[in-house]
């Protein structure tokens, strides 16, 4: 277990943004994350946990506390049963499965951060989340002081929700169990629109894995979404902002909105979300009330490949961030009366 003081947080982060860390510990073994988190709690000291850092804006300021970055490994394939370790790479996983010739996290390729932050914010894209494959969750439970382990249903895994999420101070992930699907090397059935028309199958069809892995790498890419030192457009989040799930009274009102601004011809995106409720896409609204690609003049923009990835460009400070991220919601909710949240945890700042 490695520790540091005044620890610079930022390179821990794909935003690249925010102070330092009064005290840093690495952790390598569930064991030693048990016993920094133990400690922490024993005397009263702040605690943030760190894993990839694809999904934090921290302050300015930094923390003043310990900051405990999970680096945790362990991959093992037990047949079509997959066990990780909270801190192995998500995407490297993600290939290895792929290369294994099995179906169920091929379409989350190329997502930034670790495995163990994956049931947290119940992680999906292109049709897929991992609530549809996790089994388990091991964690450890600060509130009892024992490892737990949750079934699938005991996660409450909503959109880019969780029980973990809900109570953020309570658990631990050490490790996450998924059940994968052998398919003889072909996909799970394709069911995001635009991965089937890249892809030139229909909806519901399979395609190889490692077919469905790199056309949704290119996606990916395309948007700014995989990681590039060298590219700005990925010193992001990615998506900043969660797609709005509307009340069928919200989602008419904002028909309503759209005709009034954008004319009768213009339908939104709409996808069924549940009973009585829709949700619709938050780069389409950021799009059409304004915030068009590569927008912004300071150092902070919007991506100039994705309307919903918010970006440093080099310089930027966390402030600087959230000064866009507030007009870009501001603006929103003015034209079409619908406010976006963020998608990212936020460390000492709110939106």
């Amino acid at each position: 277990m490695q520790e540091r003081h005044d620890a610079p947080l930022a390179p821990l982060t794909t935003f690249r943004l925010g102070g330092p860390a009064r005290r840093l510990i690495t952790a390598t073994t569930d064991a030693e994350v048990i016993a920094a988190v133990r400690e922490a709690d024993e005397t009263g000291t702040p605690l943030l946990i760190i894993g990839g850092g694809s999904n934090l804006v921290i302050s300015d300021k930094g923390f003043d506390g310990t900051a405990l970055r999970i680096a945790t490994t362990g991959f093992t394939l037990d047949g079509t049963a997959l066990e990780l370790a909270a801190g192995e790479n998500w995407s490297d996983a993600v290939a290895r499965t792929v290369e294994a010739g099995l179906a169920g996290v091929e379409c989350l390729a190329g997502i930034p951060g670790s495995a163990g932050a994956t049931p947290i914010q119940n992680v999906g894209a292109y049709g897929q989340d991992v609530a549809q494959t996790i089994t388990e969750v091991v964690a450890y439970d600060r509130r009892t002081g024992e490892t737990v382990t949750l079934t699938n249903a005991e996660c409450a895994f909503s959109y880019r929700h969780s029980r973990f999420k809900q109570d953020p101070s309570r658990y631990v992930v050490l490790r996450v169990r998924f059940e994968l699907e052998d398919a003889e090397g072909l996909s799970a059935p394709i069911r995001y629109p635009e991965t089937a028309r890249a892809l030139g199958v229909e909806a519901g069809d399979r395609v190889p894995a490692a077919r469905a892995r790199e056309t949704v790498l290119k996606l990916r890419a395309g948007k700014g979404m995989v990681l590039d030192a060298e590219d700005h457009d990925t010193w992001s989040a990615g998506s900043f902002f969660c797609n709005p799930i509307l009340t069928e009274a919200e989602h008419a009102a904002f028909l309503a909105r759209v005709t009034e601004r954008l004319g009768a011809d213009v339908t939104p995106p709409a996808y069924p979300a549940g009973e009585g409720f829709m949700k619709t896409s938050a780069a389409w609204l950021i799009d059409k009330a304004g915030f068009t690609k590569g927008y912004g003049a300071g150092p902070a923009r919007i991506s100039t490949k994705h309307t919903l990835a918010l970006t440093n460009r080099g310089e930027a400070t966390t402030e600087d961030l959230l000064t866009l991220a507030r007009e870009v919601r501001a603006g929103v909710h003015e034209a079409f009366g619908v406010t976006l949240v963020n998608e990212p945890v936020t460390v000492g700042v709110a939106l």
